[in-house]
């Protein structure tokens, strides 16, 4: 499977760019002392993440069935499609794992999608969309391993050097990879990107060591967002390309971030939101002195919400 080309990626972000937010920078030296960190703030993004992106992507280049669209969701890819699919007049139909969490389950159901929550993990749910799929016709939208899911995920990078991004390094939280595999993919090799994945929930790590994708078992607080079990044949690829760094981080290290977030920028993100974070104030990564950093937050739908 091909991982798409930058022209790719500028032609999806021209084809999104009237659906979905522009989000905002924020600079800060609040975080770490002494060392000012670019931050991307794109739990900021409709529906709370960036998987809106690669939603709308999909469905503005490909010709829809009248059976709609489905997809197997930990949370946030299946309220981003839903999102998608009634802003642009299509039936959704979405499947999510018991473990999406209250927050996540509710967004979706208020988009008006017809919902399915399944026993199990994404795994499960994504078996049951494959189902659906084969029975009806409806065009499945994978969360991360699609040419269009990926370009579309890549006009993340591409927005954000636009806004002038400085940094030498960028942090980026993986789950199945669609995310980190846009930014490589639009990148090139333009700046150095650093992994980071939960300790229970080590996909690209193991499918490094291993030399190619591998089943993982996967648990944790960022279960709900990064719990593919299986990395991303298109992230993998890329990864191996670049010979990108890798680096896990703690459940603790995880709610460390998340809260610092909070109490230092009003940024309240879920767990997955804040594990690039993570990386930086655990040590997981240790940037030398004179190396710039920039970390993207990435989600914003945590289990409860701040008004559930």
């Amino acid at each position: 499977m091909n991982a798409p080309t930058p022209k790719e990626i500028a032609q999806a972000g021209d084809r999104i760019e009237d659906h979905v937010h522009r989000t905002p920078i924020l600079e800060t030296t609040t975080l770490i002392k002494g060392r000012k960190i670019e931050l991307k703030l794109e739990n900021t993004q409709l529906t709370g993440s960036f998987k809106v992106r690669g939603a709308f992507n999909t469905l503005l280049s490909r010709d829809v069935p009248q059976a709609g669209v489905v997809a197997a969701s930990g949370g946030n890819h299946g309220a981003a499609v839903a999102y998608a699919a009634r802003a642009l007049g299509h039936k959704a139909t979405i499947y999510v794992p018991e473990f999406a969490g209250p927050s996540k389950i509710a967004l979706i159901r208020d988009t008006g999608a017809d919902l399915h929550v399944v026993a199990g993990t994404y795994a499960e749910a994504l078996a049951a969309a494959q189902a659906f799929e084969a029975d009806t016709g409806a065009m499945q939208i994978h969360a991360y391993d699609a040419p269009a899911t990926v370009a579309g995920q890549g006009t993340l990078m591409r927005e954000w050097e636009s806004q002038y991004l400085a940094s030498d390094t960028v942090l980026i939280a993986v789950g199945g990879g669609g995310l980190i595999a846009g930014a490589l993919a639009w990148l090139q090799g333009g700046r150095n990107i650093v992994a980071v994945e939960p300790e229970l929930a080590p996909t690209l790590k193991t499918a490094q060591i291993a030399g190619k994708p591998v089943d993982v078992e996967v648990g944790g607080i960022a279960a709900n967002a990064l719990g593919a079990r299986r990395i991303g044949q298109i992230c993998f690829d890329l990864a191996k390309e670049h010979d990108i760094e890798t680096v896990i981080v703690s459940d603790e290290a995880i709610a460390e971030a998340q809260a610092l977030l909070w109490r230092t920028c009003r940024q309240w993100v879920e767990p997955a939101g804040a594990t690039a974070l993570a990386a930086l104030i655990s040590g997981a990564y240790s940037p030398s002195p004179k190396e710039s950093i920039a970390v993207l937050v990435c989600g914003a739908n945590p289990a409860p919400g701040p008004f559930d």
